[in-house]
This record gives structure tokens, sequence and C-alpha cells, in this order.
């Protein structure tokens, strides 16, 4: 993977906490850093992925583990996806 250097402007007491600690940590950083456009539907989950140079589901993981959720339904709209679900009839399927 290429890596380029940009410059960004920060308050000077974040300085301690964006600088680069290890390969984790850079990763979180660039995660967050790629984490509003995939909340704006800009780019996906798997291309944010793609662009940090990890699997999708890692991706998401890394994002649950920051409190950040995949699914963006309320659970109003979980229930009524799955009584829709249910309606289909379709058999032998568990929800």
């Amino acid at each position: 993977m290429l890596y380029t250097t940009i410059e960004i402007h920060i308050p000077e007491a974040m300085k301690p906490y964006v600088t680069e600690k290890n390969a984790e940590d850079e990763l979180q950083r660039n995660a967050l850093l790629l984490y509003p456009y995939v909340l704006q539907k800009k780019i996906s989950n798997g291309r944010a992925a793609e662009i940090l140079g990890i699997s999708k589901l890692d991706l998401i993981d890394l994002y649950g583990k920051m409190g950040f959720c995949y699914f963006d339904q309320t659970m109003d709209e979980l229930d009524k996806d799955l009584e829709t679900f249910k309606s289909l009839g379709l058999s032998g399927v568990t929800v």
C-alpha cells in the first residue's frame, strides 16, 4: 500500500494523541478519518476497508470496538424488516 503525507491543522493539545505510536494506532486513526465518509455514504465500508488494506469484516469489527454500529436502523425499523421477512413465508428460514 502506498502512503502519503498531508498537513492538517489541529489544536496544539491534540498533538500527543494523533502522533503515530504504532501500526494499530495508525490504523485506528485512519479508520476514524474515513468514518464520516462511510456514515454519509460517500464511500462504502468495503471501500474504506480496501483503502486501509484490511478486510471489510475487520473494519466492521474495528468500528464496533470503537462504539460505531454497522447497522444504522432503529429497533422499530429492524422489527418492521423482520416482520416483512417473516411474512414472505420462506420455508426453512428461522429469524
